[in-house]
């Protein structure tokens, strides 16, 4: 029997040995609801293992942060949505047009149902120095109220963000958009170079649809049984 929470952990497999990849995908289908693939293994393998990884029982997150020009973005997630993927990132800062175009991007290459797309607001990896460092104005939160409203008027489903903004988030209105939080880190685990990081059982209470955990669990001795031991700590904000 599934575990309740299932649908609401997404495993991040951050990694280029594509036997690890699909061992860990195999060993994890069946206890997560989702597993991510970023630049790294996409760099590494290609469309064909998002394929593969796709055929296990667990959805597949495949999270590009395309930015480029619309045009180029538009057939960038139209070949992402044909591999069978369910959700899919592209920049926030890309622009109205570019967001637009992602959407109808996705509808045109998916065979099925289209995957949903995702805007990336501020990254975890930064903080306000560093905003202030690229010339971005305002506070995380800020960027991130602003960047989501933008993206919800451009037809995206929900947006990349910190459990610190997903509080803010719902408590400004926004109900409908997919909050998809990196970043968690359970208290027994570091931080590693994430700077903005909160517990799974915060991001989940703070409004959180869907958690975003790597090594936690992919570098754990036993990574079906952090997996667990991580939708113990999301069940306990329910």
């Amino acid at each position: 029997m599934s575990h309740p929470m299932r649908d609401a952990l997404c495993v991040a497999l951050d990694g280029s040995d594509r036997r690890w990849l699909t061992a860990t995908a195999q060993s994890l289908a069946a206890h997560v609801g989702w597993l991510k693939l970023g630049l790294e293994a996409f760099s590494a393998h290609g469309p064909g293992l998002v394929t593969e990884i796709a055929a296990t029982s667990s959805r597949v997150f495949l999270d590009l942060k395309l930015h480029d020009i619309p045009a180029t973005v538009r057939r960038a997630a139209a070949n992402c949505a044909a591999t069978g993927i369910s959700l899919l990132t592209v920049h926030a800062a890309g622009g109205p047009e570019m967001l637009r175009a992602a959407v109808e991007g996705v509808r045109q290459g998916a065979a099925a149902e289209p995957p949903r797309v995702l805007a990336v607001t501020v990254l975890t990896s930064l903080d306000h120095a560093t905003l202030q460092e690229l010339g971005v104005v305002g506070e995380p939160g800020e960027v991130v109220q602003r960047w989501t409203r933008l993206a919800r008027d451009c037809g995206v489903d929900g947006v990349v963000c910190s459990a610190l903004e997903a509080a803010r988030l719902r408590a400004s209105g926004e109900r409908e958009m997919l909050l998809v939080t990196p970043g968690i880190r359970p208290q027994w685990s570091a931080a590693d170079d994430q700077r903005r990081v909160v517990t799974p059982r915060a991001a989940i209470a703070a409004g959180a649809d869907i958690l975003v955990v790597g090594r936690p669990i992919t570098t754990a001795a036993d990574p079906v049984a952090a997996a667990r031991r991580v939708l113990e700590e999301m069940a306990a904000a329910r």
